[in-house]
């Protein structure tokens, strides 16, 4: 499990800024040369792995650790030039997407994947982690260092990071699957492999309800 989050985190650290701020101290030396930022939304696995991922994982009840901030996962840092995470993400979801000189997005459009919202406004957007932060704290992260939570909270390489209505985000908030899906039924499947896929590469545990929902969620993968 330790190998593969160090794995994960490396690759991460290799494509983005992240490097500037070092990598942890047992992360594996280099990252693997195929790891590199998508232009489009990581595809998550295929249903058959991501179902053998889900039985590779840690089930515990969740604990409310104290102690929470998203200040603990410093998010929306530089990844190139003037462009932020959150900006990279509008730039990769979107049609048509005009930047400024401080690469915020000033025109383009959007469909949101979540409830098929569309927008022609940034501000009309979220960019929602798909396992949020507070999830991933209860499932293990409190115990990282700040920069391991960096990497999980700015992670372009794995899908992890989607351009959402504001309203479906808002809905979300900090719920796992047992709580909360998407309101688009068509895309359950893939934010359930998405979530698997997250809690596999990061080595987060999952509880019973958790299990049990995204077990249906994958069932819906034709």
């Amino acid at each position: 499990m330790m190998r593969r989050w160090a794995t994960a985190v490396a690759t991460a650290l290799a494509t983005s800024s992240l490097l500037a701020f070092g990598s942890p101290s047992w992360a594996v030396p280099s990252a693997p040369s195929s790891g590199t930022a998508s232009a489009e939304f990581p595809e998550p696995p295929a249903v058959g792995e991501a179902r053998a991922e889900l039985a590779e994982l840690t089930v515990a009840p969740e604990v409310d650790v104290p102690g929470y901030s998203r200040a603990k996962f410093p998010h929306w840092i530089i990844q190139q030039g003037t462009c932020d995470t959150r900006e990279t993400v509008l730039a990769r979801d979107g049609e048509d997407v005009a930047q400024d000189g401080q690469c915020r997005a000033t025109a383009g459009h959007w469909v949101s994947p979540y409830d098929g919202v569309t927008a022609d406004a940034a501000a009309q957007l979220d960019v929602d982690h798909v396992v949020p932060l507070k999830e991933a704290w209860r499932s293990g992260a409190a115990e990282w260092s700040t920069q391991d939570r960096r990497v999980f909270a700015n992670d372009l390489v794995h899908s992890q990071l989607v351009a959402v209505s504001a309203r479906s985000n808002r809905a979300k908030a900090d719920k796992d699957p047992a709580r909360w899906q998407p309101p688009l039924a068509d895309y359950r499947c893939t934010y359930g492999r998405a979530w698997v896929s997250v809690k596999h590469v990061y080595g987060l545990t999952i509880d019973t309800a958790e299990r049990s929902a995204l077990e249906s969620m994958l069932a819906t993968c034709s």
